[in-house]
């Protein structure tokens, strides 16, 4: 363990805080950036729940601005970029999302690097992975990226144009420091919320709890528990044959229907009303025709893939939890915290 500080982005959001919470639980320093300094509060109560916090200092830089980013990166080793825009809906128009995103990175890289940062680590995700790849009915892993050009929504092409800025700025004539990066892919985060204010991450098992749709449809997603994301992110850090690699962090692939049967089996008794009927695929394509939400998943109705995290279990050492303990403790976690 280094004696320096490490500097995480994005403070507030529900990864940051976890691997903030594991950071100190190891004795490092920890410096957090926010947007603003008014939630400040908030953040270090949160995390005082866990661990003590006087070793944590928190800092306010946007991605959106050059100020204090500087200041933010003195007398630190690593940078763990974990900040980046995951909105609920599609924006009106994706530049709302992939500028922010992609600016944000190279502000992030260009001020480590001024700063001598020995190494990023960048959390990126599936969906720089195998978004785009519609139909594709095979296992894929961190040598696949998105496909840009196959109308793959706002969010997916945001993550992949930043991480392949980031990648471009590593191997390019400004980095003149060769300063390492790593990236970590993970697909949907679940696991236990650390407080209420983890909006997007929570929204599949709060609207399957609240019995907010009348069924499923036959969509397969990847997901992975949030403590094994931020252990994933440490290891990334701190693992020297890392370096230069990403890593797709899934625990497992699960059809939505067995997202749905696990909430009904554990929590109808306590007056859950979970719908767990599966729609006909020809249904929900009908129904997309009026609901633009829908319409956004119609493209991977039926997509049978699945996700290799070999290469992080191997070099990593990473071991995650079950897909059943990252959905239970998500829930457990929003009815503990009055979210339902």
């Amino acid at each position: 363990m280094s004696s320096s500080t490490i500097l995480v982005t994005g403070a507030s959001g529900f990864v940051a805080i976890h691997t903030m919470i594991q950071l100190l639980e190891k004795g490092y320093s920890v410096r957090g950036t926010l947007r603003s300094l008014s939630r400040e509060g908030e953040v270090r109560s949160t995390i005082e729940k866990y661990i003590n916090t006087s070793k944590l200092e928190l800092i306010a830089a946007d991605l959106d601005s050059d100020t204090n980013w500087e200041k933010a990166m003195q007398g630190c080793e690593y940078v763990l970029h974990v900040a980046s825009p995951f909105p609920l809906y599609e924006p009106k128009h994706e530049d709302e999302l992939i500028i922010p995103a992609v600016q944000g990175t190279l502000r992030v890289l260009r001020a480590a690097h001024n700063a001598k940062i020995k190494r990023v680590v960048q959390v990126s995700s599936n969906a720089a992975i195998s978004a785009g790849h519609h139909g594709e009915n095979r296992v894929f892993d961190e040598k696949d990226w998105s496909k840009i050009e196959n109308n793959i929504g706002a969010y997916s092409k945001s993550k992949t144009l930043a991480e392949r800025a980031a990648w471009d700025f590593i191997n390019g004539t400004e980095n003149t420091n060769r300063m390492e990066l790593v990236a970590i892919n993970p697909p949907l985060i679940l696991g236990p919320i650390p407080n209420k204010d983890s909006r997007t991450s929570i929204e599949l098992v709060r609207t399957l709890m609240l019995g907010q749709v009348p069924g499923v449809a036959r969509l397969k997603m990847g997901l992975v528990d949030v403590r094994d994301v931020a252990n994933a992110i440490i290891s990334a850090m701190s693992t020297p044959e890392a370096a230069g690699n990403r890593f797709l962090c899934s625990s497992e692939t699960i059809w939505i229907k067995e997202i749905a049967d696990l909430l009904k089996k554990n929590y109808a008794a306590r007056g859950y009303k979970i719908n767990a009927i599966q729609f006909p695929s020809f249904l929900v394509r009908f129904i997309s025709l009026f609901d633009k939400k829908i319409k956004l998943v119609t493209n991977s109705l039926d997509w049978d893939f699945e996700l290799s995290n070999e290469k992080a279990r191997r070099i990593l050492n990473w071991s995650p939890r079950s897909a059943q303990e990252a959905i239970l403790s998500m829930a457990d976690s929003l009815i503990e915290h009055g979210v339902i």
